[in-house]
């Protein structure tokens, strides 16, 4: 294993994996830090109602994917909204697997770290895994994904609301607004005194 492969870590996004038999699951996790490097060891956060958390306290393993720049919102949607007991979340996606048997994501990723858990802490919704790093390589130059990263160049930007149409009719010769539609013919300025031919619409 590279040792430097960990030095890879940001404050970003990772693809965790684990696998169950001959089932592999996957999701998004934001939570990967280096708690020591002699051994080098990391802690991750994984949400209890994902699939990919009852693998890994069942067989105590992991895989970290470390997403690049390159990764795409539809990476983020197949392994951030599902999860993986009613489908196969592997199914359509291109992997290896690490020494350990359990499925890491190259594409779209700079590097991979396989953890044994040494230690799991109850934190209500989540479970805190401490684990010592048994594996890692390095998969791409490519910079990690940072959170501001994917919010400005990732994540879709929402559809800007376009302004309701202004309603109304507007004097070519003052600025006086006339709220309302239609605008009667026989209309006169109440600043400067002139027609409706006058007036156009806004």
């Amino acid at each position: 294993m590279n040792e430097k492969v960990v030095r890879n870590l940001s404050y970003g996004l990772f693809i965790l994996t684990a696998r169950d038999g001959d089932k592999d699951n996957g999701c998004i996790i934001n939570t990967v830090t280096q708690v020591a490097s002699t051994p080098n060891r990391i802690s991750i956060s994984c949400n209890k109602a994902n699939y990919t958390h009852d693998m890994i306290l069942k067989t105590g393993e992991f895989n970290v994917s470390i997403l690049s720049e390159k990764a795409t919102f539809d990476t983020f949607q197949h392994y951030g909204f599902q999860t993986g007991r009613e489908v196969d979340k592997m199914a359509s996606v291109t992997f290896r697997r690490a020494a350990n048997g359990i499925a890491y994501i190259e594409d779209q990723c700079n590097a991979f770290i396989s953890g044994k858990v040494i230690q799991s802490i109850d934190l209500g919704s989540h479970t805190l895994f401490i684990a010592d790093v048994v594996d890692g390589e390095f998969l791409s130059k490519d910079p990690s994904v940072t959170y501001a990263y994917y919010f400005a160049n990732i994540k879709p930007k929402p559809e800007a609301k376009k302004e309701e149409a202004a309603k109304g009719w507007i004097c070519t010769i003052c600025g006086y607004i006339y709220e309302g539609d239609p605008l009667p013919d026989d209309f006169i300025c109440p600043l400067c005194k002139h027609p409706a031919s006058d007036f156009k619409r806004l």
